[in-house]
């Protein structure tokens, strides 16, 4: 008698599988990069150990790991607002690319400025330069009816383009031996460091923030109970009388400023100028962030950290395994590519049915 393997519609989503789905994605994931450690000659467990463990094996290596977890922290929780309302944003790079150089550009222009209002003033402004490119994807899908993923994707590229020109044309230092980036910021519009000899800066103070105020707004406030509403059924919430138009932008323009602030902090904190790379593509991680964090707080933390240690260990096998950094984004479109199929198992499940001779022929 033989048999087949189908989906099945669960009658009720499954509570369990929506928090195991994770798990599931992350031990596949650790599975295939054995294999591919393998493929490439290398000793799986001594491979996965360089990859995931020694990056933190001293006070640096921690350090750096939270380095990394603020701006995706910052990314994923403005994102967490538009995903909770269905609005598709895939633009949180442009966003932070905006925020990064519209903040280092004031940053050049007060460079001789000696006063501590600098540093507030660029933040705030890269904040203003994410949130604005944000309002444009809102403009276009709420006046013109604009597919958001497409707009936000586009905006992602003429961001990093406007960034090129800038740093290979008008915000180039004169005195940089031709290397297409910006002068070094004064100390007055850098970041304060955590700790003395490391790179960590207060931006994990802001994303921290970050997570409890977008929690709050979600959780206890009447537009983040609109914001759900409009995001489990837009008609329920329409005749609920809830401004659809209005929720968008309110997410769109949070979701650019976090970007932008956590832009603006790259600049002025690890980076300390404008440069071709100053985002190794933390708004397209945060994505898998929100997603692998089940849009939870704690959840959101703890995939920042997983995906921020992806970055760190795609540096380590850089310099210990003499393997290409490109791993890093394997590694983090492998963990995307087995949450969404396992994520399948929340609304179906896997039976065993007796296949039809039809089948069978």
């Amino acid at each position: 008698m033989l048999h087949q393997l189908t989906l099945e519609k669960r009658p009720s989503d499954s509570k369990t599988m929506a928090y195991l789905s994770p798990v599931l994605a992350i031990v596949l994931t650790l599975v295939s990069g054995g294999l591919l450690f393998a493929s490439l000659g290398k000793s799986p467990m001594d491979a996965l150990y360089t990859f995931f463990v020694s990056p933190l094996t001293d006070l640096y290596g921690w350090t750096e790991l939270f380095t990394k977890v603020a701006p995706l922290l910052l990314c994923a929780m403005g994102l967490t607002l538009c995903f909770k309302a269905k609005i598709w944003n895939i633009g949180a790079e442009g966003q932070f690319i905006l925020g990064g150089l519209g903040g280092g550009y004031l940053a050049l222009e007060l460079l001789s400025v000696e006063s501590y209002w600098v540093l507030p003033a660029v933040l705030f402004f890269g904040a203003i330069c994410g949130m604005l490119w944000a309002g444009l994807a809102a403009l276009l899908k709420t006046k013109f009816g604009a597919n958001e993923i497409l707009t936000t994707i586009m905006l992602n590229y003429i961001a990093l383009n406007w960034l090129l020109y800038g740093v290979h044309g008008p915000l180039k230092d004169p005195e940089g031996f031709n290397f297409p980036e910006s002068a070094m910021f004064s100390e007055f519009s850098t970041l304060p460091l955590v700790f003395e000899d490391y790179r960590l800066n207060i931006s994990i103070y802001f994303a921290l923030f970050a997570v409890a105020i977008i929690w709050a707004l979600l959780s206890k406030s009447l537009i983040g109970f609109q914001i759900s509403v409009m995001g489990e059924d837009k008609s329920a919430a329409r005749f609920a009388g809830f401004k659809e138009k209005r929720l968008t932008w309110f997410a769109l323009l949070a979701c650019g400023a976090l970007a932008g602030l956590a832009g603006v902090s790259e600049v002025t904190g690890p980076v300390g100028q404008l440069t071709p790379h100053i985002s190794p593509g933390y708004g397209y991680a945060a994505i898998i962030v929100v997603f692998l964090g089940r849009m939870h707080p704690v959840g959101i933390l703890l995939a920042s950290m997983l995906l921020a240690l992806t970055y760190m260990g795609g540096e380590m096998a850089q310099m210990d395994l003499s393997l290409p950094k490109s791993l890093t984004g394997l590694f983090q479109g492998m963990l995307l590519f087995y949450l969404l199929a396992c994520d399948l198992l929340i609304s179906y499940r896997i039976v065993r049915t007796r296949a039809t001779k039809t089948a069978v022929q």
